[in-house]
């Protein structure tokens, strides 16, 4: 009996049917909700949704872009930040600042970031899994580029900033800081975020 070479494998998109997607995103919100963001992994997430581990990173590319799907993260400040601290020393804060004003001046954008905004406060599931993200896409990112003995400290002042300035702005309203201009806010605020960086 002749013995059949094996099928070359086909290129392209790894299969995982026709809605493979959308099982990878249930997958990912219960691998995600049961294990946190950092214990979560692709892997388990592709054999929780039943398809090859490489359709997931086909989908979605890397955890942090999975996550964010997952719970429709509007703001992606784990892409941005990089950038901006590759930029100039001295206009990291402000750069901070202007990203995440400006982006939520979109008014989608704005709406998806208040609804996670409102249901991550005081949730016992969703708070620590944000956290989780942060700490380590954002803060972590901050933390090593400072270089510094209490660089954790900076990098999460700088989040406790952001997050208030959000907070007063968006959720709670309050009217000076709601009717401020980004350019204000950004000359305002930015200083200080600078100062957690710096002093």
């Amino acid at each position: 009996m002749t013995e059949t070479a094996p099928k070359p494998r086909r290129r392209g998109r790894p299969r995982g049917g026709s809605d493979a997607r959308e099982r990878i995103l249930a997958a990912a919100a219960d691998e995600f909700g049961a294990h946190g963001y950092d214990a979560a992994t692709m892997r388990a997430i592709a054999a929780r949704a039943d398809v090859d581990a490489a359709l997931v990173h086909h989908y979605f590319g890397t955890k942090a872009d999975l996550f964010a799907a997952s719970v429709g993260m509007p703001l992606r400040p784990d892409r941005a930040v990089p950038l901006i601290l590759a930029g100039p020393r001295d206009e990291v804060g402000a750069g901070i600042v202007r990203f995440v004003l400006e982006q939520m001046e979109d008014p989608g954008t704005r709406k998806r970031a208040v609804a996670l905004l409102r249901t991550s406060i005081g949730n016992r599931m969703a708070t620590p899994l944000l956290a989780e993200f942060l700490q380590r896409e954002l803060i972590g990112r901050i933390a090593k580029s400072l270089g510094a003995p209490d660089a954790e400290l900076r990098a999460s002042l700088v989040g406790s900033q952001i997050a208030g300035l959000l907070m007063a702005r968006y959720i709670v309203k309050l009217p000076a800081l709601a009717g401020a201009s980004i350019d204000d806010l950004v000359a305002r605020v930015g200083p200080t975020v600078q100062r957690y960086l710096d002093d």
